[in-house]
């Protein structure tokens, strides 16, 4: 047992805290136990630097798929090209909005407590994207998504750009392992909107692009191979939405829709805080996806209401430790 996980038996027993040592308990268990484990991230996890601890898990063998939104895909990009040029604003909740128009004019854009800068991350990284979306329009090829910013990390001398720590860029660990990734709604992203301005100025055929039905074609071959193993794919969700519940359709779709047999999710752990309510798929609680055929009676759940931010480091932490 390392010391993060030694901590966490220590002192989390009960109400959140009990689940969070629950869920990172089973995590342990099922990767031991031969099976693999898909991510999913929704928020601004790369801009809060969850990169930190995520790329030594992709790194180390402890993910294996992830499903993430167009913006999480590209602010790790954006992290590892622009890093020093970011600003925190630990006073945001005093903020005026003066300030943010302040911001604004500083050529920033602000998510909670710090800012992603226009010029340093968006307006680098859309030339070297371009030339990709330009190159597959004259073969005449199309890609997933996550594919061109695969292309991207392998251009020649892609390191130039480089200004925080690879280390930390788990897009980048990722792209070396050739990690599934399946963004749904790619679409709404920074890059996805400067992508639909070039079709529309006619700089690109939107087509060189696929789409979200491509990607769950995609995944109905992905997920079997991802699932044979031990006690198949596990489902580790950060937050709710399109990232989340996107993926975990395959399942039923495989078995309803293709009408073939599909192994039933593994494991499955939602940190969140939205609050249980009528409709919405964020606060539905595990048992609920059983009815939609998503999760079984005997699937591991758990459900953290809490801060992904510190929740997440926290279980990725322990599993890497138990790896050693």
């Amino acid at each position: 047992m390392g010391p993060t996980l030694a901590f966490i038996e220590n002192n989390f027993h009960h109400y959140n805290a009990g689940s969070l040592a629950r869920a990172t308990r089973d995590y342990i268990a099922h990767l031991e136990q031969g099976g693999k484990m898909l991510v999913s991230l929704a928020g601004a996890m790369s801009s809060a630097r969850l990169g930190k601890t995520l790329a030594p898990m992709i790194r180390e063998g402890k993910i294996h798929a992830i499903s993430c939104t167009g913006a999480n895909l590209e602010e790790s990009i954006f992290r590892l090209v622009a890093h020093t040029h970011y600003k925190n604003f630990p006073d945001y909740r005093y903020f005026r909005k003066e300030d943010d128009n302040a911001i604004l004019e500083a050529g920033h854009r602000r998510v909670t407590d710090m800012s992603i800068p226009e010029n340093e991350a968006f307006r680098k990284v859309e030339p070297l994207i371009f030339e990709e979306w330009k190159k597959a329009d004259r073969e005449g090829s199309a890609f997933l998504p996550h594919e061109y910013f695969y292309k991207l990390l392998a251009t020649p001398g892609i390191e130039k750009f480089y200004d925080g720590d690879p280390a930390e860029c788990w897009l980048l660990e990722a792209y070396k392992k050739n990690l599934p990734i399946i963004v749904g709604g790619w679409e709404d992203s920074t890059l996805g909107n400067i992508f639909a301005s070039y079709c529309y100025k006619g700089k690109v055929n939107p087509d060189v692009v696929k789409g979200g039905i491509r990607y769950m074609m995609w995944l109905y071959d992905v997920y079997p191979e991802l699932a044979k193993d031990g006690p198949g794919l596990g489902f580790f969700q950060i937050g709710g939405g399109l990232a989340g519940d996107f993926p975990i359709c395959v399942v039923p779709s495989i078995k309803y829709d293709l009408e073939r047999d599909v192994r039933p999710w593994g494991y499955f752990c939602q940190i969140s805080d939205s609050v249980t309510s009528f409709g919405s798929y964020s606060g539905a609680t595990p048992n609920e996806k059983i009815t939609w055929d998503k999760l079984t009676v005997n699937t591991p759940m758990h459900v953290i209401e809490s801060d992904a931010t510190i929740v997440a480091p926290l279980v990725f932490q322990a599993v890497l430790e138990a790896g050693q």
